[in-house]
């Protein structure tokens, strides 16, 4: 599917601020040979591509430093998984690509990747907790509730493909932001503003990551400037001062 050379070619004009005409000859040749491949191939391909992406997501929001070479496959991967077309289905993801602000995108890849690059170490992820309280607090289920209520009441309208998809992402968003090291160290040792500065860089980084998954929420977001200001000040404002207290988890949708 690539090699190497697609993958540092690829980052390496598109750190650089190239324009499609430089990078979609690259991704055409592996999106080309993705089409060769049996149908079978082709799943397990694009399926593991988008779980190398989440999981590096999740794992880049967590963690002090990033690795230079798995930063460097995840860009790729984000502008190569768009343009490969779905088996079995029509090609929704035809013009989606087009549709992608690659220069917001390109500012926060740089950031992370310049990070990625200032040291390694050894780093401890704790372990998920596991305990008999066998759910959320009563009190969190309340205000989960009371954001999706309204999520519901004020973009309802927008003819989503899968709602209540779009509420488990919105509804996970604002712990994942919470956990990002640069907003809880604004949160402790900077105002108010530079505080919501950083919160508005996590959740761009976190849309950026939900992106892969599900395209409708990132177009919402970046060209529907009242549901990015409301996602906005939801994720400050349920986070703010939190350190990630709130919105421990996911909710329930079932």
């Amino acid at each position: 599917m690539y090699t190497d050379y697609h993958v540092d070619t690829i980052v390496a004009f598109y750190l650089k601020g190239a324009d499609r005409d430089k990078l979609d000859p690259l991704l055409d040749v592996c999106s080309r040979l993705y089409e060769d491949l049996d149908e079978d191939s082709q799943v397990d391909f694009k399926g593991s591509a988008k779980a190398f992406v989440r999981t590096y997501g999740f794992l880049g929001a967590i963690l002090p430093y990033g690795n230079p070479e798995w930063e460097k496959l995840s860009i790729f991967l984000n502008l190569l998984i768009p343009k490969l077309p779905s088996p079995k289905t029509d090609d929704l993801s035809k013009g989606i690509l087009e549709s992608i602000d690659l220069d917001s995108y390109r500012v926060e890849v740089k950031t992370t990747f310049s990070i990625s690059l200032e040291g390694q170490g050894e780093y401890k992820i704790n372990p998920v907790p596991t305990g008999s309280g066998g759910g959320m607090a009563e009190t969190e289920m309340d205000l989960l509730s009371s954001i999706l209520a309204l999520f519901h009441d004020l973009f309802g309208n927008i003819p989503w493909k899968d709602e209540d998809q779009i509420k488990r992402h919105i509804a996970a968003i604002p712990a994942t932001v919470a956990r990002d090291t640069a907003y809880q160290n604004a949160m402790k040792n900077s105002d108010k503003q530079n505080a919501r500065i950083e919160s508005e860089r996590a959740l761009k980084k976190v849309i950026m990551n939900i992106m892969v998954d599900n395209m409708e929420l990132f177009k919402q977001y970046n060209d529907n400037p009242s549901f990015k200001k409301w996602l906005s000040d939801l994720v400050f404002d349920t986070t703010y001062n939190t350190k990630g207290d709130v919105f421990d988890g996911e909710i329930n949708m079932g």
